[in-house]
């Protein structure tokens, strides 16, 4: 008898990394309402919490749409002072993250800060154009801006001027 073929199509490390990084964003943060002076204070928090959810949203759509090695992404997690690690539990990719100060405003920072060093990695080694040499003052410019200049347009162009300007200014 004929073993069943498994049609279902595999993940490869990056979606798998990506998929953990999605589902650690996601999880509900956990606030204790017993933490806050007032209900003015809870909310405010909650409302950036929520903001930090966006921004990781966007920033995972971008990585998910591009060509991002999953060499790229695993490097990146040096990113916010390396809290947040990634390891393999039971055959699936899984996330650690060490607590600084409050997980709840801590750990989709942690994924933003995560995904905006794998985008930035991405753009300089493989979105660059070739430099331009001045040859008076011996200065490299991309398409007449330095560097830096160039790679945050990059992210003003595939990202939202909000998650830009947070993560690559």
């Amino acid at each position: 008898m004929n073993a069943p073929i498994n049609t279902a199509p595999t993940m490869n490390d990056r979606d798998r990394i990506l998929a953990a990084l999605r589902a650690f964003a996601e999880q509900r943060p956990g606030m204790d309402p017993r933490n806050y002076g007032d209900w003015a204070s809870y909310r405010s928090e909650s409302r950036s919490i929520t903001r930090d959810l966006h921004h990781a949203r966007e920033l995972l759509a971008y990585v998910q749409r591009s060509s991002m090695s999953a060499e790229t992404l695993r490097a990146s997690f040096d990113a916010y002072s390396g809290r947040l690690t990634l390891g393999e539990r039971d055959g699936r990719m899984a996330l650690d993250y060490c607590t600084g100060q409050y997980f709840p405003t801590e750990y989709r920072r942690a994924v933003c800060a995560v995904l905006a060093a794998a985008c930035w990695s991405y753009w300089r080694d493989e979105c660059m154009p070739a430099p331009d040499l001045n040859l008076t003052t011996g200065e490299r410019t991309y398409d007449g801006k330095s560097a830096g200049d160039y790679l945050r347009a990059c992210a003003r162009r595939n990202l939202g001027a909000t998650s830009a300007r947070r993560w690559f200014n």
